[in-house]
């Protein structure tokens, strides 16, 4: 069962990353929208690494927002409510120097 407030929400029909966006500049793609998911990447390269070649830690929290946005907005009547984010905490357990 579908978890969008909007049941027909479609992927084709969404873009959540937007033009002149920080997902745009660092290079993440919208990448799949199920019944209670949604799915988007980016590359670890020059624009997301930190000075040791691995992915930096404020790159991954992006990546977090930029999924994190839209979602919580699809899942209520953006009519009457808005969504926005208050804080972000995060653990780096695992570094990336490369897109998997």
């Amino acid at each position: 069962m579908a978890i969008w407030f909007n049941k027909s929400l479609a992927q084709p029909g969404t873009n959540p990353l937007g033009p002149e966006t920080m997902g745009q500049f660092l290079g993440m793609e919208w990448v799949e929208l199920g019944e209670d998911f949604l799915s988007i990447r980016m590359p670890v390269n020059e624009r997301t690494k930190q000075p040791y070649g691995l992915l930096h830690g404020g790159a991954s929290c992006a990546l977090t927002e930029t999924a994190g946005s839209p979602a919580s907005s699809y899942v209520i009547d953006q009519d009457k409510f808005i969504c926005v984010g208050l804080e972000i905490n995060a653990n780096h357990v695992r570094s990336a120097t490369k897109a998997m």
